[in-house]
């Protein structure tokens, strides 16, 4: 288990349902005590690979419904919540959406996105930083997204774990707000390497902060060449119509596609590749 972080810890919630965390997830990391370091690596990549199982059968239930997954991941205070609430706001008899909530207490964000009418889980992670594809997938069984819709996965607020961890999402965006700095880029390179697009928020506040957004892009584009990046405010709501057509132009890809999408027998359903939680119904 990641002596720092805790991962691992048996407390997972997904709205209020305790679950023991039954699928092997430990960070366990080469400053753990007494662990070799090819020890170390190998339990890593089984770790990971178990999770990317799981992905790929969020991923093939995704592609046969034609739902558009996003995940959000940012630091705490990017305001991507707010962001998220402005969001549903604006696509408001556009395009359905349902939510994902990620915090390692609390159910406030999930309250908040409930206000909109919008349906939402939450999962608590205890002391995990992050969520897995294995939580991603059960709170999916609660949440039973309509098909041909918007699916936001708000990650718990961290640029570290979140970044190795696939939760079978179509794209990664990741939530930079300019309080932060613009070096985050370089000081947390595997988060926006693996994000598709780079949302800077709160640019209202550009005018009261020595941030150089010219630079801050520039850093992004050296980790990531391809990474897309939209201004926004969810203040102001620049740059919201920019970002509303990219996940309308996302749900229209995904639906295109599972019209394609060979559905395969019952018995190789993706449902069938779960295995419950302790404490969950089988």
């Amino acid at each position: 288990m990641c002596t720092t972080c805790g991962c691992g810890e048996n407390d997972v919630r997904v709205d209020d349902h305790v679950h023991e965390h039954a699928h092997d997830h430990h960070h366990v990391h080469a400053h753990a005590p007494g662990m070799a370091a090819a020890r170390t690596v190998a339990i890593e990549e089984d770790i990971l690979a178990k999770n990317d199982a799981y992905a790929m059968a969020n991923r093939n239930r995704f592609a046969s419904q034609g739902v558009f997954a996003v995940n959000l991941v940012s630091s705490p205070g990017s305001g991507k919540t707010t962001l998220l609430v402005k969001t549903i706001e604006a696509l408001a008899g556009r395009l359905p959406l349902a939510v994902i909530e990620g915090d390692q207490q609390t159910a406030l964000d999930a309250e908040r996105i409930r206000a909109t009418g919008v349906r939402a889980v939450q999962i608590n992670t205890g002391k995990g930083c992050h969520l897995d594809a294995h939580m991603v997938g059960h709170a999916l069984e609660r949440l039973a997204p309509v098909a041909g819709s918007a699916l936001m996965i708000e990650n718990v607020g961290n640029l570290v774990c979140p970044a190795s961890f696939d939760l079978g999402e179509a794209h990664k965006a990741v939530v930079l707000s300019v309080t932060e700095g613009e070096d985050k880029p370089l000081k947390y390179p595997d988060m926006f390497r693996r994000a598709s697009l780079m949302l800077l928020n709160k640019i209202d506040l550009l005018p009261h902060l020595d941030f150089d957004v010219g630079r801050c892009i520039e850093y992004a584009r050296r980790i990531n060449p391809s990474i897309a990046i939209m201004k926004v405010s969810a203040r102001t709501g620049e740059g919201l119509d920019a970002w509303c057509a990219w996940l309308e132009r996302g749900v229209q890809d995904a639906k295109a596609s599972a019209a394609e999408v060979v559905r395969r027998p019952a018995s190789e359903s993706y449902i069938h590749t779960y295995r419950p939680l302790k404490g969950s119904p089988a």
